[in-house]
């Protein structure tokens, strides 16, 4: 994966990373090439060690399936069982995987994170939706003006009427954002296969009591150890000039 400059993005996050009364808003967008060369590579061997790139894994509902009719499976007595997961092929799992982790280096290691942490939006609406609401309740007026040249940059970026739409949402316990003092945060990735990229739209919001506790405001160092490749991702000072 491999960081693509977009002056757009680098003006908007300066923007997303704002104090309100009582909380520190961390908001990120970045556009990532699927285009794998050198590590990447050997990294996606590895990983398909597991499974063939074509091998469907299941992923968890999506936590807006109870907005979505059209997701709910039934049984035969036509009562309501519960919401489909949706599945995606190994191949988008390690783009998924590849994209947070070339995000959050060289502090946070994604690498045996599984697809039921991760889940596809059922619609572009409700995740715009979802993430003005976020934005406007943290700041108020100063979104409205910023509202619309952030989706026209992301629109520009990865031309969202042909992406899918997936997050990431883990359990409390593999969350790197679950530390003390966290109000709420997303991780969107916008993918278009036909332009193989990913952009990635991460943000989180936290009190400004626990802020001082937080390393650089990104929390504390996160890894998940025990994956084969793991030590692939070396030990990259930091992504400034991965561009």
């Amino acid at each position: 994966m491999k960081l693509l400059e977009n002056s757009s993005f680098e003006a908007i996050n300066s923007q997303l990373t704002v104090e309100t009364g009582d909380a520190h808003i961390i908001g990120r967008i970045e556009s990532y090439s699927c285009k794998m060369a050198g590590d990447d590579k050997h990294m996606f061997k590895q990983f398909c060690q597991e499974g063939q790139p074509h091998v469907l894994e299941a992923l968890s509902p999506p936590q807006t399936s109870g907005l979505s009719p059209s997701r709910l499976s039934k049984s035969q007595g036509g009562e309501d069982e519960g919401p489909l997961s949706d599945k995606c092929s190994r191949k988008t799992l390690f783009y998924l995987i590849a994209t947070l982790n070339e995000s959050f280096r060289p502090d946070y290691d994604f690498s045996t994170a599984r697809s039921h942490e991760f889940s596809r939006e059922p619609s572009l609406s409700w995740v715009v939706n979802s993430v003005n609401c976020s934005l406007f309740s943290a700041v108020r007026e100063d979104f409205k003006a910023l509202k619309p040249q952030l989706w026209d940059a992301v629109d520009e970026e990865i031309c969202l009427a042909e992406c899918d739409i997936y997050s990431y949402n883990p359990d409390l316990d593999s969350d790197p954002f679950g530390e003390d003092g966290s109000l709420w945060s997303f991780n969107y990735f916008f993918y278009n296969k036909r332009l193989k990229r990913i952009v990635f739209f991460s943000c989180r919001s936290i009190r400004l009591a626990a802020a001082p506790h937080c390393s650089a405001l990104f929390g504390p160092p996160y890894f998940r150890l025990g994956s084969p490749w793991t030590s692939s991702l070396g030990s990259a000072a930091g992504r400034g000039g991965q561009s």
